[in-house]
């Protein structure tokens, strides 16, 4: 089922951070959003997840609107940002179960979506104990416990090494395989096929923000 957004505006304070904003994502697709900072790479994920509201624009399922069904659009997706939310004192599989369960995930599937990214062996280890990159594989862990189908990932491989960053690009590319839809806040070259791309600095107001960026 397509997703898609129409003449989408995101106003940040008092600055139109982009304007007149077009996307739309079909099963099997995959869009890399690029630009400088400040472009509006967060703030459009961020729309896109219903965290944040568009100034103006509208955003909808073939089967209707965000706004009419709110709940069903928060079911429909996983989305993955720059805070980890790691809680320290429950292990690396207390964590992610806690996850799943309020998703509504099955539990057996928790361990299978540790090894995916390499913390299986970390299982029983509490949250702060763990490094910056391994706090953000628990977070990218979450991703193959449902069967949301749009992935929205921001800045995916920062304090990842050249391990996760391959486990992530094998998780996207089977998610595809399956139908999964899949939108990338990134500046760094990921192993993905045929992406389509969307420069943030072509809807900005200000100008000089207008060239490709990465």
């Amino acid at each position: 089922m397509r997703f898609f957004g129409n003449n989408l505006t995101c106003i940040r304070g008092e600055r139109v951070v982009f304007a007149n904003l077009d996307f739309s994502v079909s099963p099997g697709d995959a869009i890399i959003l690029i630009g400088r900072n400040g472009t509006g790479k967060t703030s459009l994920l961020r729309v896109m997840a219903g965290l944040t509201r568009a100034a103006a624009g509208s955003l909808s399922w073939e089967d209707g609107a965000i706004a009419d069904d709110p709940e069903r659009h928060r079911r429909r997706l996983n989305y993955i940002g720059h805070l980890d939310c790691v809680k320290p004192v429950l292990t690396v599989r207390e964590n992610l179960t806690s996850w799943a369960r309020l998703r509504d995930a099955s539990d057996d599937r928790v361990m299978e979506g540790l090894a995916k990214f390499g913390l299986d062996q970390l299982a029983d280890i509490p949250g702060r104990y763990l490094s910056a990159g391994q706090r953000h594989r628990l977070s990218l862990a979450r991703l193959g416990l449902t069967a949301a189908p749009l992935w929205l990932l921001d800045e995916p491989t920062i304090a990842l090494d050249s391990d996760a960053v391959t486990a992530l690009n094998h998780a996207i590319a089977a998610h595809r395989e399956t139908g999964g839809m899949v939108v990338i806040a990134t500046n760094v070259a990921l192993d993905i096929h045929d992406p389509a791309m969307i420069y943030l600095g072509k809807f900005a107001a200000n100008s000089e923000d207008a060239l490709p960026w990465g």
